[in-house]
């Protein structure tokens, strides 16, 4: 079955400045939704809102259905923000036991953290730090997940592991990832919208992307 995320109708303004009019992005089950745009045009903003943490007039359908606090709802959508969130105390045993997950499927795609299961967070490097956390998202058994920043601080070898590991999963959900590193999102994503001005265009090749102000070359 198909699941499908809308969101639309959302307002967004801080004091004088409007953030966010106009908007609408949709992301189904089965496909990757690239969201590129400038620094301060609102795409952590949108995801917040998207993810019920951050309030605003808005409509967030799953399926058809509101959803005011998504975040309530994990096995609807999962959200990786730009900070660090797991604790640099936990060990990885307990991070992938919390979340259910099986280390020796994660090691065998990354053998370079095969014996650290036992090793806390905080004895990774930053990438090391940020893999986690993405690979337990991305995981995770929900319909969506949103990732913001997922290549930061990770090695070339890495984020091409990662992309490899993002189209294997858009098989059992939808996804919806923001990145700087444009290129990385341009060559796996099946949608791409550039927020701009406040507002969400769809955008079908690298030109219209540059006609957008976002890609230069």
């Amino acid at each position: 079955m198909t699941h499908q995320l809308e969101a639309d109708g959302i307002q967004l303004q801080f004091g004088n400045r409007k953030i966010l009019s106009g908007i609408y992005l949709k992301c189904e089950t089965g496909s990757i939704i690239g969201l590129l745009g400038r620094n301060g045009q609102g795409k952590s903003c949108l995801m917040n809102i998207i993810y019920g943490t951050l309030s605003c007039e808005k409509s967030v359908r799953f399926d058809g259905v509101i959803q005011h606090e998504a975040f309530k709802r994990p096995d609807l959508i999962r959200y990786l923000p730009q900070f660090n969130f797991i604790p640099k105390s936990l060990s990885l045993k307990s991070v992938f036991q919390d979340f259910d997950l099986d280390f020796l499927s994660f090691a065998a795609r990354f053998p370079e953290f095969e014996s650290k299961y036992k090793s806390s967070i905080g004895s990774l490097s930053g990438g090391g730090h940020r893999l986690i956390e993405l690979y337990v998202i991305v995981k995770s058994k929900s319909h969506f997940v949103m990732l913001d920043e997922p290549f930061t601080h990770l090695s070339p070898i890495q984020i091409e592991k990662v992309k490899e590991l993002l189209l294997d999963e858009k098989g059992n959900k939808g996804l919806l990832i923001t990145d700087h590193m444009y290129r990385q999102v341009l060559e796996i994503c099946d949608n791409l919208y550039v927020l701009s001005g406040g507002t969400t265009h769809l955008a079908k090749s690298h030109t219209e992307v540059q006609a957008l102000g976002y890609a230069k070359n």
